[in-house]
Parts: C-alpha cells; sequence; structure tokens
C-alpha cells in the first residue's frame, strides 16, 4: 500500500544479466548452485523503491516481504557484479540488522537515489515531538 505522497523510483526483479552469467556457470557442476539461485531470484524476487521506503518481495514462492523506511537506514554498502552492470546492496539499519538486495540493475543510481533520501529525512524536523504548546523534553522535566 502506498501513501498519496509516495513516488516509485523504481519496481522490478533483479538484473537479467545475473540471471545469464548463472546460467553459463551452470554448464560446469560447481556453477549449479549459483544457477539455481538466480533462476529462484529470477522468478521471485522482486524489490520496490519508492521516495519513503523500500519493499523486497523474495523467498520460496515470493512469499516473504521486507519493508525498510529511509528513517531506520543507518549505512549503504554495495558491490558491483556482472562486469559493473548491476550489482548487491546491503542496507545496515540502526539497529544493526541487514538487508541484503541482490543482483540490483543499475545499483549505483539506486544508491544515489537512497542516499539523497536519507539526507531528507535527516534534515526535516521531527513534528510529531510537539505535543501542544510543549515539547517532549519539557515534557519528560516534569
Amino acid at each position: 500500500m502506498t501513501n498519496i505522497n509516495e513516488e516509485t523510483f523504481y519496481e522490478g526483479g533483479p538484473a537479467k544479466g545475473d540471471l545469464i552469467i548463472n546460467l553459463l556457470a551452470g554448464i560446469t557442476v560447481l556453477g549449479l548452485p549459483f544457477t539455481f539461485a538466480a533462476i529462484v531470484r529470477a522468478l521471485w524476487l522482486r524489490y520496490k523503491i519508492t521516495n519513503k521506503r523500500i519493499t523486497i518481495d523474495g523467498g520460496w514462492f515470493g512469499k516473504n516481504k521486507t519493508q525498510v523506511s529511509f528513517n531506520n537506514i543507518e549505512e549503504i554498502r554495495s558491490i558491483p557484479r556482472g562486469f559493473g552492470s548491476y550489482g548487491d546492496m546491503v542496507l545496515i539499519l540502526r539497529d544493526g540488522s541487514k538487508v541484503e538486495m541482490k543482483s540490483l540493475p543499475l545499483f549505483r543510481e539506486k544508491q544515489k537515489f537512497i542516499e539523497e533520501n536519507i539526507k531528507k529525512r535527516t534534515t526535516i524536523p521531527n513534528i510529531k515531538e510537539v505535543q501542544g504548546f510543549a515539547t517532549k523534553s519539557s515534557l519528560n522535566s516534569i
């Protein structure tokens, strides 16, 4: 479910190059596990990146759903794969947990978008802290 003010930046699956490279690796016996993983990702992994959150639908038959708000992201780490055409991204959350985004096409563009939105979120004052004419800090001192 998306809000009225929520705009979709990217919606789609993993990079097609990931599947192609891993299908070629499947010719060898050692490449078979990677081929199977790439096929599962191609069939059931879907990403949605908006200006407010990241949603990842994945798992066996796409039954797992993970949503991460930009407010919860502490750090982003990424690494190129497939000769730089796609990459993997790890979102490190404020509570220390990690969310992996594998085979993300045009990952540098998406990382830049996410970082810009994280900066926007930190510069916007938190209006929920104000209650009536008092702020939370003055309510705690009473």
